[in-house]
């Protein structure tokens, strides 16, 4: 039996689950850190996400993401950012993978 494809609506839609997931995701783990957002910080994730909420993206220009994206490449990166903003520091030391001297 042959998987149905998604069609274009339905990864536009799961595009937008994506983003906007990703988006709580940031501001959350902001919070719960206790790491301070900028006020720019907090209004970008806060207008970025009332733009995917009404028009299914948060860009209109073609040249700057891709046509399935919620997000531009830039805004990508961004909310990247401000979740990486709330990690703890040397996070990757405490996992054991340091070489032993």
């Amino acid at each position: 039996m042959k998987a149905k494809l998604p069609t274009r609506e339905e990864r536009k839609q799961q595009a937008k689950r994506a983003a906007l997931r990703a988006l709580k995701k940031a501001r959350r783990a902001a919070e719960t850190r206790g790491a301070k957002l900028s006020d720019w910080e907090d209004e970008f994730l806060q207008s970025v996400a009332e733009r995917v909420e009404k028009y299914g993206r948060a860009f209109g220009d073609p040249e700057k993401g891709g046509m399935d994206s919620s997000l531009s490449i830039r805004q990508a990166v961004k909310v990247k950012e401000i979740a990486a903003k709330a990690k703890p520091k040397g996070l990757a030391r405490r996992t054991g993978l340091r070489r032993k001297p």
